[in-house]
Formats: C-alpha cells, structure tokens, sequence
C-alpha cells in the first residue's frame, strides 16, 4: 500500500509540475521532480527501513525539506534565466521564422490605444516571444481599470488574447497579453461534459465502496463473509451491508464536487462534470475531482469556486457524522485507540471531534472511553479528513485557492510553505499525519493566476476564509485539555 501510495502521488506530482512550469524555464521536469519528491522518498525510504512507529529525526526532515524547496525554486529560476538569454538568430530571416512577433507594429500602436490614462497609464509594452507586457501606472480601482482595459482589447482584438492582470514588484500592477489556445476556430476542442462517463464511474464507484464496506466491516454486520469472502461472488446480496457506508460516502463527496461544479457554472467557468475514481481496495475510492477548462476571471471567482466545495461537502458530512455516532457503540479505551482506529476511536483526538462526538452520545462518553464506529460514522469521519485535507492552504488544494484569492498569490506562497512545514512538524508529533505530510511535500506550492488576480475580495469573503482555516484548525489539532475536562470531566 505505502508504494502504491507513493506511486500515484508521484506521477500526480509529475503531471502537475509539466503542466505548472515546464513551460516557463529550461530546467528539465525530471530534475524539478526529483528535487520536490526528495523528502518524501527520504520520509518513504525510513520507515521502510525502521519502522513507522521509529520516525526520522524533525531536524533532518526540517532541513532536507527547506533544501529541496530552494533548491527547487533555483532550479527554476536558473532555467528561467537560460531561456530568457537564449542566444537570438544570426540572421532576421530566421528571427521571424522561430519566434513570430505577436504584435505588428501597427497593431502595437493600436494596442496603446486601449488603455485610456483614466484608468491605466501605459508606459511600455516589452514582447517576451508570444507574450506582451504592459506595464504602467493603475489611475484607478484595479477592477475599474481591468475592465475596461480588457473591453477594449477585446474590442480591437477579439478572444485573439487571455487578458491577465497580476500583482507586481511596489504595488504596480502590470497586464499580460497570452494567446489564447481557443482563438483558433478551426481546432476542434474537446468534449467539456461527458454524462455517460461520469454516470459510469459513479456506479462503479459505488459498487466498489460497497465492496470495501461489506469486508471492511463484515466482522460486524455479515459474520459469514468474514469467514468466507468468496461467498460475495456466490450470492451478490451480501454487499447489502456495505451500502449505508457507500452511500453515506458517495454523498459526501458528491456534493464536495457539485459545490464546485455548481460555482464554476456561476460564473460561467467551463468545468467537467464530478468523476468518481474507483479503486477496489483502501476504501473503495480516492475520492472525486472535477476539471476546470477555463482561467478563473477574478479572485472572488477563485474564492467562491474554492471553497463551494468544503463548505458544502462539511454541509452535509456533520449530520450524517452524527447520525452514524449515534448508531455507533461507545467501549472502554485501550492502547490501540486513536484517532484513525475505526473499531477504537479516540473520540477527543481533535477539537471538532471531541465537540460533535459529546453532542451525539452525551453523557454515554467519559474521559476513558472510545467509541467503535458505525459504519455510517466511518464515511461521515472520512468527510471530516476529506475537508481538512483540502483546507490545508497549499497550493492548488481548496485552501490554496481560498489564501491566494485572500492574500494574493505571492503571500499565498509563503503561507503555504508555512503549512507544509507545520504539517511536517505534526507529523513527528502524530504519526496519524505521516501521509499528509508526504502528500503535501508532493505538491507544487504555486496556484495558477486569475486573469484580473490584482482586485481583493470583500470583507465579507475574508471573514468567510478565515472561519474555513478555523474549521480546519478545529479538525486537525487535538483538543486541549481544559475543553476535554469541560465536556468530558
């Protein structure tokens, strides 16, 4: 399992680093790869060797981890360089053959145009290959100025260009020309929604968590399959245990992903349809994802599409988390209890746990008891973790999204490195973390701009963000000893 795990993130870590920066420096993929998946193989390689319960020591990982990030983020900037002093061509002929201008220079003069010094004086455009910069001094409001900047470009240019509006150095913000990969009518573009594909993975998907559900807790509601799984293949309606498990699952992830799906329709964001991954073992799948096919056109876009999907999937995990807690049975604490020991779970492993699980058993749960979970409970659980794993401000993560569109994309960075690090930290101190920790060491820790990612959100929204990072805190950090006396004494 632990390899199997390690491969997926690996080659998910590969894709995203192709698609996030291969085209913007010389440095090969494979070495950008192997830098950021140095930690995670040294993390991988030790607890092979010695065991989980023998961790490697905080100061070496701490160490390794900033080495590979700067090491990662030089490589980079030293490909960036290369291509940026790559040598031009001899001759003019083979200039315009390699690299085309992307502006003649009438249409240069026509792009001057369209930016009107009420709202952004422009005071030069540098033609980076196939890119404009323009660069000048914002008159007015950034949305005002993006606005009618990007209406008039598309004025005289038509969607010839992706308008992009990002922060720069001393709080001057600068405009971006990209050619859009869509201006060509004649290139045929891809199915956005494929219903029958969705619906496919969906019922497989079901079949598979039911699966998972049945030998996962057959010890508890089908004694004969634990005896004998073969029986499954014989008589098929033994898997009827295992739906409230796989529909209590499903649904949560479910409406996770129509969250998103639902706010990138809003605002006209081109999205696929949720699609399910089935897996027939862990537990039953790795969850749902949907792609986004378009730019974000703004930060409270980013925002909005982001964190849909937590707070709806939370929506409906935290009743159906209670509703399996009150079917669940409360037993005396041993040794093995934890936080992820469904047959012994340390109900006061978390603040958020430690709240819902006194309210749906009361006075049932002291201070010494554990509680072995429904199975309903166990999906409801899983939906807690699903959420804080994806409020963890990294990245493309849903909370990556929600700080970039807070704080911006530079100060999301930062954060983010934050929070690689404080999980790696927790890891040492929780070998519950362990995964999360190598899964988040995995992950780029930039996001992609908004086209207009210079307008900052409204106080309402960042109120909002902050509650989310609060949910997050209160999932993730035990709770302290005061709050388990209040509830639990």
């Amino acid at each position: 399992m632990t390899l199997l795990f390690l491969l997926l993130l690996g080659l998910i870590t590969y894709f995203i680093v192709q698609r996030g920066v291969a085209s913007s420096t010389n440095t090969p993929v494979w070495i950008l790869w192997l830098v950021m998946m140095t930690p995670a193989l040294a993390w991988t390689v030790w607890i092979w060797v010695q065991g989980e319960e023998n961790p490697p020591p905080l100061g070496v990982m701490v160490a390794l981890f900033v080495f590979s990030s700067m090491l990662y983020l030089y490589l980079i900037q030293v490909g960036r360089t290369a291509l940026q002093n790559k040598p031009e061509p001899e001759s003019e002929e083979e200039s315009k053959a390699s690299m085309p201008a992307p502006l003649s220079v009438e249409e240069q003069r026509q792009l001057q145009q369209c930016f009107p010094w009420s709202a952004y004086a422009l005071h030069e455009t540098e033609c980076k290959g196939p890119v404009v910069i323009c660069r000048g001094q914002l008159r007015t409001s950034s949305d005002v100025a993006y606005q009618t900047v990007r209406e008039k470009i598309e004025a005289q240019f038509g969607d010839r260009f992706l308008i992009v509006f990002q922060e720069g150095f001393e709080s001057k913000p600068f405009f971006i020309l990209i050619p859009n990969p869509q201006f060509q009518a004649k290139t045929p573009q891809p199915r956005l929604t494929r219903p029958l594909t969705a619906l496919g993975l969906l019922a497989l998907t079901v079949l598979t968590t039911t699966l998972m559900g049945t030998l996962a807790f057959s010890d508890r509601v089908s004694p004969e399959v634990e005896n004998n799984p073969n029986l499954l293949l014989q008589n098929p309606s033994l898997l009827a245990p295992g739906l409230p498990y796989a529909i209590a699952l499903m649904t949560i992830l479910g409406i996770h992903e129509l969250g998103h799906y639902l706010m990138a329709r809003r605002y006209k964001i081109k999205a696929t349809l949720p699609y399910f991954i089935p897996v027939p073992f862990f537990l039953g799948t790795f969850g749902a994802f949907i792609q986004i096919r378009s730019p974000m056109p703004n930060r409270k876009a980013l925002f909005d599409v982001g964190i849909a999907g937590p707070l709806a999937g939370l929506v409906v995990t935290i009743p159906i988390f209670l509703w399996g807690l009150s079917l669940s049975d409360v037993i005396t604490a041993s040794e093995n209890t934890s936080m992820f020991n469904f047959d012994s779970l340390n109900p006061k492993a978390t603040v958020l746990l430690a709240i819902l699980s006194k309210i749906a058993l009361g006075h049932q749960l002291t201070a010494d008891m554990a509680v072995n979970l429904h199975p309903v409970a166990v999906a409801g659980f899983l939906g807690l973790v699903i959420t804080a794993l994806n409020l963890i401000p990294v990245g493309q993560l849903d909370g990556g999204h929600v700080v970039h569109a807070m704080f911006g994309q530079r100060t999301a960075v930062a954060i983010g490195q934050v929070s690689r690090l404080l999980v790696l930290i927790l890891a040492f101190l929780r070998q519950e973390f362990l995964w999360w920790a190598i899964f988040l060491l995995l992950m780029p820790i930039a996001d992609e701009p908004a086209l207009n990612d210079v307008t900052e959100l409204d106080n309402g929204r960042d109120l909002l963000g902050l509650l989310a990072l609060v949910i997050l805190v209160m999932i993730v950090l035990p709770a302290p000893p005061t709050l388990i006396e209040w509830f639990y004494g």
